[in-house]
């Protein structure tokens, strides 16, 4: 499929306008990341615990942040909720890695205080574990009159279990009374379980952690990994093509890269390792782009010989135009739909394939090729001046008066 045909636009007429946008984006993402100290972190690099809670209800984010503020060492807790699905995300970073799990007991103890009643010692069905269940019920159904085996009781738990984490529950019991159609949930049993236990009107799905010091290396690893991306790129490409072609592309690459980090710090998004594997994803798609239009140049250097250089450059764009607009439009649609409706835990991972897949698809057109262009010129130039021939005996000699008899 070709979107253009005999396209014959002036790309490299109006390559200025975007020399200058890019220099003004790069200005602005450095002095966002000198004024702020640097990139912002997320808890995959600075280390820090991150505990994912579902609520039954649309939680209350401001009563939480302030309850959780209120006891957490340095009294920061970052809460990203996940729009549908009435979940947050709460995390908080940690300078010492013997306070990560004293962290997480604190974020547990705050919900069950803040949202569970757990008066007369109750357990709390939703945030407790098959096995405690277990044991919570084994005496109080023998003294009930409830006759089970210990692996009829533990089929039993398991049974509440795989009810309470189907969706649409996922992990939360809002009454006891919706147990009845669970296998061995007898009328007894249901009342054993409401004395026993209680139903907070919240969740914990999972946590992680992560130490300072594993987070260090993973930003040293997720620099190295970018660079060394550079570094293989620059030399295929040099000894693919010719070196300054290396160089043209990996400039360009370089050049969305640091503009992506840079919208990152404007706009106040964190960087993560799923940041960085869309940073990476940004690297190889730019350079594959710029690639096909390098590739087109070298095709009509050897067609065109008494062309331009310049011009050979955007008749090569030009045939290349149908294709790029094609990928970069297609795909700038996927990540726009990430963007919108993937929710928060993607929207960082999918801002950087938007900003990136805008930025690199210029850059292959406005600054890879202009850089191409240059050097030739520079290159022209500097073997005009070395091939132009010097005066025959050097210096002008004057003609020998005659002599008057």
């Amino acid at each position: 499929m070709e979107l253009f045909k005999n396209t014959n636009f002036d790309f490299l007429g109006r390559k200025w306008p975007f020399i200058i946008l890019s220099v003004l984006l790069t200005a602005a993402g450095l002095a966002s990341l000198v004024m702020k100290g640097g990139p912002r972190y997320g808890i995959d690099f600075k280390g820090g615990a991150l505990v994912y809670v579902r609520f039954a209800q649309t939680p209350p984010i401001d009563h939480l942040r302030s309850a959780l503020s209120a006891r957490l060492p340095g009294g920061t807790a970052e809460i990203q909720e996940v729009v549908g699905i009435n979940e947050v995300i709460i995390g908080t970073e940690v300078q010492d890695e013997r306070t990560l799990a004293r962290v997480r007991d604190i974020i547990q103890s705050t919900l069950a205080a803040t949202f569970s009643s757990q008066a007369g010692g109750k357990l709390d069905i939703n945030n407790t574990t098959l096995q405690a269940a277990v044991e919570r019920l084994r005496d109080p159904l023998q003294r009930a009159g409830v006759a089970l085996s210990e692996p009829q009781l533990q089929d039993l738990v398991r049974a509440i279990f795989d009810y309470k984490n189907t969706p649409p529950r996922s992990g939360i019991i809002r009454g006891f009374d919706e147990l009845s159609g669970v296998p061995g949930v007898t009328p007894q049993v249901r009342s054993v379980l409401k004395q026993e236990f209680t139903a907070a009107p919240y969740a914990i799905r999972g946590a992680e952690t992560v130490g300072p010091k594993v987070g260090g290396e993973l930003r040293n690893q997720a620099i190295l990994a970018t660079l060394y991306a550079l570094g293989g790129m620059l030399v295929y490409i040099a000894f693919r093509f010719e070196w300054i072609y290396g160089v043209a592309a990996v400039l360009a690459v370089f050049h969305d890269v640091i503009i992506t980090i840079g919208l990152f710090s404007i706009f106040n998004y964190e960087i993560s390792l799923t940041v960085v594997a869309a940073l990476l994803t940004l690297v190889g798609y730019s350079m594959n782009d710029t690639i096909v239009v390098f590739d087109r140049i070298r095709e009509n250097l050897k067609l065109m010989r008494r062309e331009a250089f310049s011009s050979i450059v955007n008749i090569s764009i030009n045939q290349t135009l149908s294709r790029t607009v094609l990928t970069s439009g297609l795909t700038l649609l996927t990540a726009l739909a990430l963007f919108f409706l993937g929710g928060p835990v993607l929207h960082g991972f999918a801002f950087a394939l938007v900003a990136g897949i805008i930025v690199g698809t210029y850059s292959s057109v406005f600054i890879a090729s202009p850089i191409l262009v240059f050097w030739q010129d520079f290159a022209e130039k500097r073997k005009r001046r070395t091939a132009a021939p010097a005066p025959a005996g050097g210096a002008m000699r004057r003609a020998p008066a005659k002599s008057v008899k």
